[in-house]
């Protein structure tokens, strides 16, 4: 049952990946093909007695903004069989099946689990330091089983420290560091919220151990705290054992509190936006209905508060600590953000995929401004967030490291998602980039600039979305593929004219190919 162009007649396949139906009157041909992992439920559509065209059938709901509806035929009630086929493959959890990922037999040019290596990545930082080292004190997950097994702490905390630190947190995490500054040391670190409780209970090994991080760029500042919850929210939290940082027993530390919303909040503004963009959009009350779901609002207060943390980082050169209950959700936006922000690396292809692994994987998830500053495009964020349910890859499975660890064994068993982006990089790459080595990027977190995500929250709706791709954009692919062609040719032609260059050695040609690279471009 199509909600643009009514009923449409046609088959339906259902396999252990994927529900794909074409029809077989219709013109054009219509095709539906939707990976049983993005299903969240399946409900049965009327009785064997119901009347009315189109009365008996099933209801899907996807996670990816859509409501599917099969009308099926009563004769011979086929619904019962596809009805237990798609619940079947589409929560194999629930009935001790294989995830598909694991059967998944695709070849790509790319191995995709090779792109982060954290020790790699706090190189590239310049760490460790004189006042940072890497610890394999989690290599096990005994000290928090929610993160990964190298860390990076302050050079002057013993191992011993962390233990008592991790004690004090909520999910036992320590306080442990994202993202350092090159120029002014300050650092970005992250954890769960402490375990104060109703009674205001202090550590003291808790409270020496920010001071070390305090200390380890050399400022005079006082260190910030940015709590991500609402203030009323941390101090509710007090009743269940957590709570917040106690000014007192911090002094030379300031806390902040951000006013993010916690994940039921953020569900139920996302359940109100699916709700106006599909799969009909009300022309004439469309700003008051996107303004009822909150939904702008709370990316404000994220991008506002990830801007606080990368400007006091960088113009205010102080040291921070993000956290918010369980340090997962609100965390990882915040600290992910603001390294988007302060750091060029993690705005190119492999460095966004980096950041992915690194504050959103590795640490545990229960998973149009500046058009030249991003080498990856809009297709490469909506192909991440589409495999993030597809489960074809093991990269979003689980919740953390220790359980992918613990005789799964997914890097191994599963193919890594990047492997399908980076074979196949130029359909994912912004021709409009320039690379810009630390430029710190701050974003307006104003009402007035934030815009709805068309292409990804209302792409299914034929009369919304954007029918034909931008032209400017879709030029200046075609003058970079003119511009390659022209360079292979260029190629191709010296060797024929002079044979030893066959016989060249790749430095030699490579060199070529650049200078050729930069006589070529002279004419676009």
């Amino acid at each position: 049952m199509c909600p643009f162009n009514g009923p449409i007649k046609g088959r339906v396949y259902i396999t252990n990946y994927r529900i794909y139906l074409r029809s077989v009157e219709s013109d054009p041909t219509v095709v539906l093909d939707v990976p049983l992992g993005v299903i969240s439920r399946i409900e049965k559509m009327g009785g064997a007695s119901s009347r009315g065209e189109n009365s008996y059938g099933l209801d899907i709901t996807c996670k990816d903004m859509r409501n599917l509806r099969f009308a099926l035929k009563q004769e011979g009630h086929s619904r019962r069989d596809i009805f237990e086929l798609l619940t079947k493959y589409a929560f194999p959890h629930s009935h001790n099946l294989t995830f598909f990922a694991f059967l998944n037999e695709e070849k790509f040019a790319e191995n995709g689990w090779l792109v982060y290596n954290p020790m790699v990545e706090y190189r590239r930082q310049g760490l460790p330091n004189l006042q940072w080292r890497v610890t394999f004190l989690n290599e096990h997950y005994a000290l928090c089983d929610t993160y990964p097994s190298l860390l990076v702490v302050p050079y002057n905390a013993t191992d011993e420290d962390l233990k008592k630190v991790s004690a004090f947190r909520c999910v036992s995490s320590s306080r442990v560091l994202s993202w350092i500054h090159p120029e002014t040391q300050a650092v970005i670190t992250r954890s769960s919220q402490p375990l104060v409780g109703m009674g205001g209970k202090r550590n003291k090994d808790d409270e020496k151990y920010l001071e070390i991080i305090r200390e380890t760029n050399g400022q005079l500042s006082k260190l910030t705290i940015f709590d991500a919850r609402p203030n009323v929210n941390a101090v509710a939290n007090k009743a269940t054992g957590g709570g917040y940082e106690n000014e007192d027993a911090y002094p030379d530390a300031e806390l902040l509190f951000l006013d993010i919303h916690n994940i039921h909040v953020m569900r139920e503004s996302l359940k109100k936006l699916k709700d106006i963009v599909y799969p009909h959009v009300e022309e004439s009350h469309w700003l008051s209905s996107l303004e009822s779901t909150h939904w702008l609002e709370h990316i404000k207060l994220v991008l506002t508060g990830a801007i606080q943390v990368a400007d006091k980082v960088s113009s205010g050169k102080s040291s921070v600590l993000v956290h918010c209950s369980d340090g997962w959700d609100r965390t990882a936006q915040l600290t992910s953000l603001a390294m988007l922000m302060l750091d060029s690396y993690y705005r190119t292809v492999v460095g966004f995929e980096v950041l992915v692994e690194k504050e959103w994987i590795s640490f545990g998830h229960k998973f149009a401004s500046f058009p030249t500053a991003f080498e990856f495009n809009e297709q490469f964020l909506i192909t991440i967030l589409d495999h993030l349910y597809s489960c074809r890859f093991g990269t979003f499975l689980y919740s953390c490291d220790s359980i992918r660890e613990r005789g799964e064994l997914i890097c191994e068993k599963t193919l890594s998602l990047w492997s399908l982006i980076n074979s196949s990089k130029s359909k994912y790459t912004n021709p409009f980039y320039t690379k810009e080595l630390n430029r710190a990027l701050y974003p307006v977190a104003s009402m007035r600039h934030l815009e709805l995500w068309v292409n990804y929250y209302i792409r299914w709706n034929p009369r919304i979305r954007q029918q034909q791709p931008n032209p400017v954009e879709q030029r200046y692919m075609e003058l970079l593929a003119l511009r390659d062609d022209y360079m292979k040719r260029l190629e191709e032609l010296q060797i024929t004219s002079n044979p030893k260059l066959s016989n060249s050695s790749s430095s030699s040609s490579s060199s070529s190919s650049s200078q050729m690279m930069s006589h070529v471009q002279t004419h676009f």
